[in-house]
């Protein structure tokens, strides 16, 4: 999952913004009053803030019946397994440790509290990346585990690393669609991921990585923005060659049960990133 605002410009992570920075870069924010209803709730699906419904500041009301079976009714503790997952991550993850020495380095230093955020999601995503206040999203109701969370953080990173590092536009589909890619090339995609999405088999092995990839960044594109398939699948297409071929900051295609996660942390210092 990714952004689920736009960025319009390249800007490090800051403690803070003022409403007027927010407002220059980003559209009108769920809860600010518009006259038009139907058009706030419009704006507020298209640019994904249904999903994670703390973004909107509303409190999340579980349901009686869910509760009944056991299904919620514990966010309190989801949400303290989730931070302390998000923590071993950070001290013992390789490609985590990367990303955030990479993001370091490139003058944008995380602080864990005011970064990254485990809320209660739509059960559609896993994660997000919210541009409007340079955090990362992590769901607490989905992801539940550490494989799950260092996927996440990794996943969202990428966003957050191309936000700080590229003068990005996402109003402009393409440059959305390019983060995505990047994402799901150097954090999601194996074999077994492609087989999984029905985009391979022992008899298509070449392509394997590229169509898993190429599902992901169009799932990813049609769950946060209001977009037909077709013109979602036009982006994708039009920047793949370029964004496929680019892998920082981890440098290679994280091959599942390999060591590449532990390759691509040592070679971190190789590349000028502070790991």
């Amino acid at each position: 999952m990714g952004f689920f605002t736009k960025a319009e410009t390249k800007a490090p992570i800051e403690p803070s913004r003022s409403p007027d920075d927010v407002n220059n870069l980003m559209p009108s924010p769920p809860d600010q009053k518009i006259e038009n209803g139907d058009a706030n709730k419009s704006e507020t699906k298209e640019w994904g803030y249904d999903l994670y419904p703390e973004r909107k500041g509303e409190a999340y009301k579980p349901k009686w019946s869910r509760i009944f079976l056991g299904m919620e009714g514990q966010e309190s503790l989801d949400k303290m397994k989730c931070e302390a997952n998000v923590f071993w991550c950070v001290k013992n993850s390789p490609l985590v440790k990367l990303m955030m020495g990479a993001l370091r380095s490139s003058g944008c230093p995380i602080n864990l509290r005011r970064h990254i955020s485990c809320e209660v999601c739509d059960t559609s995503v896993t994660g997000g990346y919210d541009p409007v206040l340079n955090q990362v999203v992590v769901c607490q109701n989905m992801a539940r585990d550490k494989g799950m969370v260092q996927g996440v953080l990794t996943h969202e990173m990428i966003h957050m690393f191309d936000y700080c590092t590229s003068e990005l536009d996402f109003r402009n589909i393409d440059h959305l669609a390019c983060t995505e890619i990047r994402a799901a090339n150097l954090a999601h995609c194996s074999f077994l991921s492609a087989m999984m999405q029905g985009d391979a088999s022992i008899f298509d092995i070449k392509e394997a990585h590229q169509n898993c990839v190429k599902t992901k960044a169009l799932q990813s594109v049609l769950a946060v923005r209001n977009v037909s398939k077709l013109e979602a699948i036009e982006a994708v297409e039009r920047v793949f060659p370029k964004c496929y071929a680019d892998l920082e900051p981890i440098g290679r295609r994280i091959r599942r049960n390999s060591a590449d996660q532990h390759r691509a942390y040592h070679e971190g210092p190789m590349y000028g990133y502070d790991v």
